[in-house]
């Protein structure tokens, strides 16, 4: 970024995601005898914390928690096997009460969702119809931003595409609503939101630094060629800076999608240096040792969903929607920026989180762009609260990564 004062830029985010630079990375001790240590223990199926945080969530034992996420689990294997049985399905979404409810496209469509044991229901619109809407305002909003609509994205479960007013009315943000109810019930208007922003903070001491800011690490991945990139939300390396790590050089950023002002996406990587290499388990900052990176599994909405990052430290919620777009405002004066191809959730985050790495199980789902811009969190794992991130599925597939995984 080139506006504003050095001590006053706010774009980039410091967070730590527990990624170690030419190094090994603690796993966790084994219990039991020594004898016993040569051949340890399985590791549990999900992560303590998501389980701890999803059982006070939903007011239920740990095991009841641990039973709704293997149920949520298989839910999520039968619905990808009807999808590679070419079932015509428009979406899937995961109710209150736990179960995968499949938007199907016609009545036989219904009837063999129903049959795999899934709940199915025939929409008015669905996805693709809902997908079409809001393709619609994206290119409206990214003619002029419009700062008095925080987000709109498509909401499965309540068939619509949902716009979230903060209350500013200037004249784009009018032109947008008025565009946005020309569609009648298919768009739903949600008032008194805050305004929304990339969550960042110069703090000292950061995990990542550059020029003089700080930053956050984010996965491991490899391209085409076999080279290893960081891959980040791409408002941490606007500027392509060289990364640093404990004050030695890591990386050097080669890709943004994000540009202050102009249409974005907020997604960047970095080239690794030889010698270095980022780690394959997230740190939940002492809360619940480390969190193995399996894969990139898009978790459906309404799933567990946890996320670490520098400020609020270790933090759950749940999934929200997908093919999210926010108008992000600066806070130095800068022109609104809007952001397309996000996802929103539950979880609570801060300035300083950006970049933090977002995780469902041991499947890494992605990164911290933004959220409220006065939003606190109370310190706790199940704050109230929440956040936008960069879908890592996305940015693996723009770039034509491979994630690195244990």
């Amino acid at each position: 970024m080139k506006h504003g004062k050095k001590n006053a830029r706010r774009y980039i985010v410091a967070a730590s995601i527990g990624a170690l630079l030419s190094a090994g990375v603690a796993t966790g001790a084994y219990a039991g005898t020594a004898e016993e240590a040569s051949a340890p223990a399985a590791a549990p199926a999900y992560q303590p914390e998501m389980v701890k945080a999803l059982a006070v969530t939903l007011g239920v034992s740990e095991k009841a928690a641990i039973e709704r996420l293997d149920r949520e689990a298989e839910q999520q294997d039968r619905f990808a096997q009807l999808r590679k049985d070419r079932v015509d399905t428009l979406g899937a979404f995961f109710a209150k009460d736990g179960s995968l409810v499949v938007n199907a496209a016609d009545a036989e469509a219904a009837k063999d969702v129903r049959a795999a044991g899934l709940k199915a229901r025939v929409p008015e619109r669905g996805e693709g119809e809902l997908d079409r809407i809001k393709a619609q305002l994206d290119a409206k909003a990214l003619k002029s931003a419009p700062a008095g609509v925080s987000a709109w994205s498509v909401d499965l479960a309540s068939d619509t595409v949902t716009v979230e007013v903060n209350g500013d009315t200037d004249a784009a943000t009018r032109s947008f609503l008025k565009a946005a109810k020309s569609n009648g019930d298919a768009v739903r208007v949600v008032k008194g939101q805050e305004k929304l922003e990339t969550q960042a903070v110069v703090p000292p001491g950061s995990r990542m630094t550059f020029n003089g800011y700080l930053c956050s690490v984010g996965y491991g991945a490899k391209d085409r060629n076999g080279n290893q990139v960081l891959v980040t939300a791409g408002h941490c390396i606007e500027d392509l800076p060289e990364l640093a790590y404990n004050g030695t050089r890591f990386a050097k950023g080669t890709h943004t999608r994000f540009a202050l002002g102009t249409r974005s996406v907020d997604m960047g990587i970095a080239a690794v240096d030889a010698g270095s290499s980022i780690g394959l388990d997230i740190t939940t900052y002492g809360r619940a040792g480390t969190v193995p990176v399996r894969g990139s599994k898009r978790a459906p909405s309404g799933a567990a969903l946890c996320k670490s990052g520098q400020t609020t430290q270790w933090t759950c919620g749940r999934v929200g929607s997908y093919n999210v777009s926010v108008t992000y405002t600066d806070r130095n004066g800068g022109p609104d920026t809007v952001v397309t191809g996000l996802a929103s959730s539950s979880v609570c985050t801060q300035g300083g989180d950006s970049g933090g790495a977002y995780v469902s199980g041991d499947q890494a789902q992605g990164m911290t762009s933004g959220g409220p811009s006065n939003q606190r969190c109370n310190g706790q794992v199940n704050a109230r609260g929440s956040s936008y991130f960069q879908p890592l599925d996305d940015a693996l597939a723009y770039y034509g990564l491979t994630l690195n995984t244990k």
